[in-house]
């Protein structure tokens, strides 16, 4: 009989708690368990979803990890940024990927450009002992560097216009005011 108050207790502790952490929708899913552990069931399934839904989702992330490329102008921290989002969410889910993997993973989602920085990087380090912050590191480098050379080809393309205008004896200030304010338009317009 002790025991069973003692059990009672412990439940009604941990559903108190349990109602006073969770937000309105939370609470909402849980209102009609009696129990801690029907609680605990609902949130688990409402949120991580049954081993079918883990399943799918897992599939899922799987198939974006395996067609993963650095998209077209994207920097190398925005395309680590979605990696390491992406092993994340496989890693919540119970499917984890080495280091190595990743960097490996990393270097296929490059494009052609690339192949000399990713050969000189898997030359001379070793790639199962390479941080995920040394390869971002190493490949900003590389990313800097090319920004430097694409900007040094493209042409300057500095225009300069003259404008001769002749103003006739005859015309009053108000044209000469009129025709100033006009190539001042113009001049802020180009």
């Amino acid at each position: 009989m002790n025991n069973d108050k003692k059990i009672l207790s412990i439940n009604a502790k941990v559903m108190n708690t349990l109602y006073y952490a969770l937000s309105r929708s939370g609470f909402n899913i849980i209102t009609s368990c009696k129990k801690a552990r029907n609680i605990l069931h609902a949130l688990e399934v409402t949120h991580k979803g049954t081993n079918q839904v883990k399943e799918s989702k897992i599939d899922m992330l799987v198939h974006q990890y395996e067609l993963f490329k650095i998209l077209f102008s994207e920097f190398i921290t925005s395309m680590f940024t979605r990696m390491i989002t992406l092993t994340n969410s496989l890693d919540a889910l119970g499917r984890t990927y080495t280091i190595a993997e990743i960097v490996r993973k990393s270097f296929r989602s490059l494009p052609k450009t690339w192949e000399a920085k990713v050969m000189a990087i898997s030359e001379a380090k070793d790639l199962i002992k390479l941080s995920l912050e040394e390869l971002v590191s190493s490949l900003m480098t590389r990313e800097i560097t090319m920004e430097k050379q694409e900007q040094e080809k493209r042409p300057n393309n500095n225009l300069a216009f003259k404008t001769v205008y002749h103003i006739e004896d005859n015309d009053d200030d108000e044209d000469h005011e009129d025709i100033e304010e006009d190539i001042a338009l113009i001049t802020k317009q180009f």
